[in-house]
């Protein structure tokens, strides 16, 4: 597999996208993001995962973050997929979802084609990751990621929207710290 945009080295810096198969709206549901903001803030206190900013949209997520040392950001990312992905089945399964039936026909039959005995898929192979080397390139992607919601005309300003780091930024309540970074 191509390490062209995975997290291979320690305590660096990266931005993150993790996407659901087939770019299906899975957070569109409280309780769906819920789930990401617990399974992230669980990373966070016992994997090593330090986050710099994040938002949930409705079929990805972004970060930008880094594995403190000791530790890579490569597992993180595979223990939080694995983790999400068996508790956002559940999700579907077990509270109100108009779509549970679609949802869980596609998630099955997006896993037909692996080798591995899995049930359901929910996210797609690896992730997209850059390495953040520039303040140029952190303040730009800091920027997209808070700037998200607003693009997709889910809210209109970075801080009216409840998943994302901008509230810490705008000092607000959020639903996750955030290691703030001062980049101008």
């Amino acid at each position: 597999m191509s390490t062209k945009y995975k997290a291979t080295m320690s305590d660096t810096g990266y931005f993150i996208t993790i996407t659901t198969v087939g770019w299906i709206d899975v957070f569109t549901r409280l309780k769906q993001k819920f789930v990401i903001t617990e399974a992230i803030g669980y990373c966070q206190k016992h994997k090593g995962l330090e986050v710099y900013a994040y938002c949930i949209m409705p079929s990805h997520i972004h970060m930008l973050c880094k594995a403190k040392e000791g530790f890579l950001l490569s597992n993180i990312m595979r223990d939080f997929k694995k983790f999400t992905s068996k508790k956002i089945i559940d999700t579907i399964v077990n509270y109100p979802e108009s779509r549970r039936e679609w949802m869980l026909d596609y998630f099955k039959k997006a896993c037909l084609h692996l080798k591995r005995g899995q049930q359901y898929k929910v996210w797609q192979d690896g992730y997209h990751a850059e390495i953040c080397s520039l303040n140029k390139f952190i303040k730009q992607k800091l920027d997209y990621i808070h700037n998200n919601p607003v693009k997709e005309k889910i809210v209109s300003n970075p801080e009216d929207y409840i998943f994302s780091s901008a509230r810490n930024y705008a000092s607000l309540d959020s639903e996750l710290n955030v290691v703030m970074l001062h980049i101008f």
